[in-house]
C-alpha cells in the first residue's frame, strides 16, 4: 500500500475532529441540528486552515444515510460508515461536484456547470457544488452564477471557498453566509502535532515542534507537511537540531543568549554570541527582528505576565529575563533596535550593523543614575534632635526643611552655623526675631506634640492636619515676645534643639525680656537701603495691624530672579506718544497697544524700528522673515497707527538686525522667561511645598509652571 501523507491521513472527518475553528463549528452544528440551512456558504481564510475540509464535512452531514435516519436524516454527526460518507471521504461521491475555479474561469465553463443544476441528485439527498478558489472566476462567470446562486433548486447547496474574499463582487457576498477561518496559533499547532506524532509512534523534541509551529505561519496543512519532511530528514524522529538545519532558521537560543548578555551588560559576551551566530551564516536583519520581538515580549511580561505568549515554548525563560531588566531599559533597547533595523541598508555589512546596534543599546543605557529612594514619612521628633529654623521662621525663610536625622548629623559634625540674633537691628526687632527662633510656632508645636504623644497615629495624616492649620492661621506662626518669654519660664521644650552656641545666644537674648514687658507698638525704623533685599523678619510688625502674608511670604533675592526693568513694567500706548517721534524704546513699549494679530503681528514683532520722521516709519526686517512681507500686512499696520492718532506710512527694510537691540518678539520671550523663573523660584521657597518635598519626596515640574501674569 502506498504511503499517505500526514495532512491527508489526519484530515478531520467530523466537526468534532476539527482543530482551531470553534466559532465556525458552533454555527454550522447549531444550524444542522435546528434544520436552519442556507443555500450558499462562503468559507474564507488563508491556506491550510480547513476551508475544503469544512465543505466536505458539511456535504457528509447533508447526505449521511446511516440506518434509521431516513430521508430527513440531516445530522451534525455523520457516521462515516455509510456509503455516502465513505464515498465523500474517498472523493467519488457523484452528487458532490468539486470545481477548481482557477482552471475553469471562463463563462462557458460556468454555463456548462449550471446546466445540470436543475436535475435531481443521483445518489445522495442534496447535490452539493464545491467551488474552490472562487475568486479566480471571471466577471462574466460571476454574472452568470448570480441568479442560480440566489434562488437555487431546493436540492442544491453551494459551498464556496477562497483565500481572497476582497476580489469577490459584493453581489456574490450578499448571497452567501460568510465564515472567516482563523490562523492557527503556534500553541494549537504544537498541541495537534504532539497528538499526531504520539499516535504515529514518532519520537520528537518539543522544541522542534515549536520550530515547526512557527514555520507553519498559521497553516495546519503546512505544519503537517513540514512534519513529514522533518521525519524523513531525521530518519524517523523529529529532533530540534535536525529541524533547525532543515528549516534553515535561526536557533532561538542564540537570541535569548544575546538578551541575557544585554541584561548582564557584558559587552565581551555580547560580541562572542554575535561571532557564534556569524559562523552559521544567518540573516542578521532577521536576528535583529527576533531580538526586537523578544524585547516586546519582555515588556509585556513586566506589565502583564499572564499575557506572555508561548509561541517559542520559552515562556518561563522570558519571565526570568524580564525580571533582570528595568522597564526603561527595555523601551530604550526596543526603540534602538527598531531604528537600527532601518539603518541596516546604509551599513557597510549587516554584521557590523547588528554589532553597532547592540553596542548602541549599552552605550545609551542610563549609567550612574539610580532611582530616587522612596522618601519616608517624617519620624517622631527626639528631644535631643536639632534642626534649622523652619520655613516660617523669619531668620531663614528661604531655607528648605531638612530631615531631622540629616540635620542632627550636620550639627554633630559642626557643619551648620547656629542661628544668631542680628545685633544691628533695633532692640525690639532683635528680640522679636530671636523669640521667633528660640520658640516654636503653635502649629509646629502642635505637630510635634502629635508625633510625641500619639505613637500609633498616622504620620501622613498629622502632616496634612498641620498643613491645614498653618494655612488657616498664618498670623499665629510667630509668637509675640511676651508669649515666648512665658514659654521660656514654663520650661516648655521646643520642637527642635539648638546647639550649645545657639542656646547660649538664645538664653542671653531672652534674659533681656521682662515678663510684663510689652514691645513698643510703633515699628522699628527702617534699615538703610542695601543692594540685597532686607527680610521682613528684621522689622517688628505691629501686634494688631501686621499682615500674615508679611511673615509667610517667601523672600526672593534679586540675585535669584532677574526682575524686569521698571520701564518694561509700564507699557505705553500709541495715543500717549501720538505727538512725538517714535524711537525703538517707545516702539517696544507701545507695540502691544497696536492690537495686531495673526501673521501681521508676527511680521511686526520681528522688526526693529530704524527711524521715524513724522510721516514715514521705517522698520528693519530680518532676512529670515522676508517671506512674511506682504502689502496686506503693511496696510494693516498703517491702519492700526492711524486709528490711534499716529498716521504713518510703513516702509520695510530687509537687513541684518543689530545684536544690541531686541525685537518685540525677543522682548516678549525674555519677559516671559523671567516671569517663569521668578514663579519657579517662589514655588521652590514656598514653606508648604518644602514640607511636601521633605515628607513625600515631591518634585516640582518646572515646565508646567505658568505665571499668572504671563502675556501672550
Amino acid at each position: 500500500m502506498s504511503y499517505q501523507v500526514l495532512a491527508r491521513k489526519w484530515r478531520p472527518r467530523t466537526f468534532h475532529e476539527l482543530v482551531g475553528q470553534a466559532h465556525v463549528q458552533r454555527a454550522l452544528v447549531n444550524a444542522l441540528d435546528q434544520g436552519r440551512l442556507h443555500h450558499a456558504y462562503l468559507f474564507t481564510g488563508t491556506r491550510g486552515v480547513g476551508k475544503t475540509t469544512l465543505a466536505r464535512i458539511l456535504a457528509k452531514c447533508l447526505n449521511c444515510t446511516a440506518k434509521g435516519r431516513g430521508d430527513e436524516g440531516i445530522t451534525s454527526t455523520p457516521c462515516g460508515q455509510c456509503d455516502s460518507c465513505q464515498a465523500i471521504d474517498e472523493g467519488r461521491f457523484v452528487d458532490l461536484i468539486e470545481v477548481d475555479a482557477a482552471s475553469r474561469t471562463k463563462v462557458e465553463d460556468t454555463r456548462e456547470l449550471l446546466d445540470n443544476v436543475q436535475y435531481a441528485p443521483t445518489q445522495g439527498r442534496y447535490k452539493v457544488y464545491l467551488i474552490d478558489e472562487v475568486h479566480m472566476l471571471s466577471t462574466s462567470s460571476f454574472n452568470a452564477l448570480l441568479k442560480t446562486l440566489e434562488e437555487p433548486p431546493p436540492h442544491v447547496k453551494f459551498l464556496l471557498a477562497t483565500t481572497d474574499p476582497q476580489k469577490l463582487p459584493a453581489t456574490v457576498l450578499s448571497r452567501c453566509l460568510q465564515f472567516t477561518l482563523k490562523h492557527m496559533p503556534p500553541e494549537r499547532v504544537v498541541e495537534h502535532l504532539t497528538y499526531v506524532l504520539g499516535e504515529e509512534g514518532v519520537a520528537f523534541d518539543e522544541s522542534a515542534l515549536w520550530l515547526l509551529g512557527k514555520a507553519a505561519e498559521g497553516s495546519m496543512r503546512d505544519a503537517m507537511s513540514l512534519t513529514d519532511q522533518a521525519i524523513a530528514f531525521g530518519q524517523g524522529a523529529v529532533r530540534h537540531v535536525d529541524v533547525a538545519a532543515m528549516l534553515g532558521t535561526l536557533d532561538h537560543r542564540h537570541i535569548l543568549a544575546l538578551v541575557g548578555a544585554l541584561a548582564d551588560v557584558d559587552v565581551q559576551q555580547l560580541l562572542a554570541e554575535v561571532a557564534q551566530l556569524a559562523e552559521q551564516g544567518p540573516d542578521f536583519a532577521a536576528v535583529l527582528d527576533e531580538l526586537s520581538a523578544i524585547l516586546h515580549r519582555l515588556a509585556v511580561a513586566q506589565m502583564v505576565p499572564d499575557a506572555v505568549d508561548n509561541s517559542h515554548g520559552d515562556r518561563e525563560a522570558i519571565l526570568q529575563l524580564a525580571s533582570r531588566f528595568t522597564a526603561e531599559d527595555i523601551q530604550l533597547y526596543y526603540q534602538i533596535g527598531i531604528q537600527g533595523r532601518g539603518d541596516m541598508v546604509h551599513a557597510p555589512d549587516l554584521r557590523s550593523a547588528l554589532e553597532m546596534t547592540l553596542l548602541r543599546m549599552l552605550a545609551f543605557r542610563p549609567q550612574g543614575v539610580p532611582k530616587p529612594p522612596r522618601t519616608p514619612l517624617p519620624l517622631r521628633a527626639e528631644p535631643t534632635s536639632s534642626g534649622s529654623a523652619p520655613a516660617s521662621t523669619p531668620a531663614q525663610p528661604s531655607a528648605p526643611l531638612p530631615a531631622s536625622n540629616n540635620v542632627q548629623a550636620e550639627h554633630k559634625a559642626g557643619t551648620e552655623t547656629p542661628v544668631k540674633p542680628d545685633v544691628n537691628a533695633a532692640p525690639d526687632a532683635g528680640n522679636f526675631g530671636n523669640a521667633g527662633v528660640a520658640s516654636a510656632s503653635p502649629a509646629s508645636a502642635d505637630l510635634e506634640k502629635k508625633h510625641t504623644q500619639q505613637p500609633g497615629s498616622d504620620e501622613g495624616a498629622d502632616l496634612k492636619e498641620s498643613l491645614k492649620e498653618t494655612s488657616a492661621e498664618p498670623e499665629s506662626r510667630i509668637e509675640p515676645p511676651d508669649l515666648a518669654a512665658s514659654n521660656a519660664d514654663n520650661q516648655m521644650p521646643p520642637p527642635w534643639s539648638l546647639d550649645d552656641v545657639a542656646q547660649a545666644a538664645a538664653m542671653e537674648q531672652e534674659s533681656a525680656f521682662e515678663p510684663d514687658a510689652v514691645p513698643a507698638p510703633a515699628p522699628a525704623p527702617a534699615p538703610e537701603p542695601e543692594p540685597e533685599p532686607v527680610s521682613q523678619a528684621m522689622v517688628a510688625p505691629q501686634p494688631e495691624e501686621a499682615a500674615p502674608e508679611s511673615v509667610d511670604a517667601p523672600v526672593v533675592s534679586a540675585s535669584e530672579v532677574k526682575a524686569p526693568a521698571p520701564t518694561e513694567e509700564q507699557p505705553l500706548t500709541i495715543a500717549d506718544v501720538a505727538d512725538e517721534l517714535l524711537d525703538h524704546a517707545k516702539w517696544l513699549l507701545c507695540f502691544d497697544s497696536l492690537g495686531l494679530g495673526g501673521l501681521t503681528r508676527s511680521l511686526a514683532a520681528n522688526c526693529l524700528l530704524e527711524s521715524d520722521d513724522g510721516k514715514t516709519l521705517t522698520l528693519r526686517l530680518d532676512p529670515s522673515q522676508e517671506a512674511m512681507q506682504a502689502e496686506v500686512h503693511q496696510t494693516r499696520i498703517e491702519r492700526a497707527l492711524s486709528e490711534q492718532g499716529m498716521p504713518r506710512r510703513i516702509v520695510f527694510v530687509v537687513a541684518e538686525l543689530s545684536t544690541q537691540s531686541e525685537t518685540p518678539r525677543q522682548r516678549e520671550g525674555r519677559l516671559n522667561q523671567e516671569r517663569h523663573v521668578q514663579a519657579v523660584d517662589l514655588l521652590n521657597h514656598d514653606p508648604n511645598i518644602q514640607k511636601l518635598q521633605q515628607a513625600f519626596g515631591a518634585t516640582l515640574i518646572e515646565s508646567t509652571v505658568k505665571p499668572a501674569t504671563a502675556k501672550r
